[in-house]
């Protein structure tokens, strides 16, 4: 797509721009730009102001503060860190909102993070982004509660979400959702499942379940096994998912990378067949090294569009020298999302009418939506495993479906 003239036109592209609410930003909506990055530099820019020595500072310098709370020391400084330039990106291609990004160090704990959220909002943040970790999240949640200000965090666990605390993440309610759709629109009516035994398993079976009932498609046999040990409930299932004629066609996955490979061996081993058998999983696939294995090939997972991040990743290593990690798109969405409210806005900027507005805001992953409970949806594509590769097969929708259907 060819670079825009027009500044107002070529920022609202850029940013997370609103697609709800009436319409557009400062231009039309459209796809995101794919623009030349500043090459790295040695110092911060003026926009970004270091502070003391070993503290995280702030970025910009405007009327409307927002909190960051990142884990910048501690087991998760080196994904804090690359949030936290991610952030300053957002604001640089924003072009120095009138946001002020008060950058505070929730030290990977919860009382790091409930000191961190305390003195930002006794320092007149507005908004706080973040944390990343769930406990940090529960705890942050507390003082900005009873400010009245409200949450824009990056757990994955839907357990910490609630009415004024916002999981800006990859949830895997909504991949569960979005495989199980496009399954039976292809045809795909009778469903078994292998689930470890783990709090991700939990929260995917019981969404499973769900989406398999909202669909009218039939359970045909599920079991669960201890995470590293699926061998005894892959023979347990073999004759739901195995023979010439299973009672299944579509066998559901919600293994991480580290757990898949032992699957794929004990099902290969069982005599399972993928032709026969549709393997469908959810975005942990989504892993190169994956790729190969014997039991996924034709499967299918629900992942967020990529080109949207590999976009991203590319102005990210231009401006900082190194590839960011995945969870750094998210910060660079709530900056972003946070400057394009607070410019439209005024007053309005955050109240949960606009945070939680039906048609969703456009993102780096796509078109996001905050929904009132504090869960997110997204607009998700779905990739087909196919000779150590992927393809998508049913592109990420550029609007989201309706709340509540």
């Amino acid at each position: 797509m060819a670079r825009s003239r027009n500044p107002a036109a070529r920022l609202a592209v850029l940013c997370a721009g609103l697609i709800a609410l009436g319409g557009c930003l400062s231009g039309p909506d459209g796809p995101r730009t794919v623009r030349q990055a500043p090459p790295p530099q040695a110092e911060l820019p003026p926009t970004a102001a270091p502070g003391p020595a070993g503290q995280p500072g702030s970025i910009g310098a405007g009327s409307v503060k927002v909190a960051l709370v990142l884990p910048l020391t501690g087991p998760g400084a080196q994904i804090g860190a690359a949030m936290r330039n991610a952030a300053e990106l957002a604001y640089e291609e924003f072009q120095q909102p009138d946001l002020q990004i008060l950058v505070k160090d929730d030290r990977s704990t919860p009382d790091g993070a409930r000191e961190a959220a305390q003195a930002a909002i006794t320092e007149g943040a507005d908004l706080v982004l973040g944390p990343v970790f769930a406990g940090s999240v529960q705890a942050a949640a507390l003082p900005a509660r009873n400010a009245g200000k409200p949450v824009i965090a990056f757990s994955t666990d839907a357990t910490v979400a609630s009415r004024g605390v916002y999981l800006l993440s990859f949830l895997p309610q909504t991949e569960v959702d979005r495989i199980v759709d496009e399954s039976v629109a292809g045809g795909k009516r009778s469903f078994a499942a292998l689930i470890p035994e783990s709090a991700y398993g939990n929260a995917v079976e019981a969404q499973f379940r769900e989406a398999l009932a909202r669909k009218g498609a039939r359970l045909a046999g599920i079991e669960r096994y201890p995470p590293g040990q699926p061998g005894p409930a892959v023979e347990r299932l073999a004759s739901v998912i195995g023979g010439p004629a299973p009672q299944a066609d579509a066998l559901f996955l919600p293994e991480t990378a580290e757990g898949l490979p032992a699957v794929s061996a004990a099902l290969m081993k069982a005599g399972f067949s993928p032709a026969r058998v549709r393997p469908v999983g959810t975005a942990v696939w989504n892993e190169p090294r994956l790729f190969a294995l014997p039991a996924l090939q034709g499967g299918r997972f629900a992942a967020p569009d990529a080109a949207g991040f590999t976009a991203f990743a590319g102005r990210y290593q231009a401006r900082y020298g190194t590839n960011p990690p995945r969870v750094a798109s998210l910060a660079f969405d709530a900056v972003s999302l946070a400057a394009a409210l607070a410019r439209q806005y005024g007053s309005q900027r955050f109240a949960e009418p606009t945070l939680t507005a039906g048609a969703g805001f456009a993102g780096v992953d796509g078109t996001f939506r905050l929904r009132p409970e504090g869960l997110s949806e997204r607009a998700l594509a779905v990739y087909e495993i196919r000779n150590n590769a992927v393809t998508a097969v049913s592109p990420a929708p550029r609007a989201l479906a309706k709340p509540g259907t």
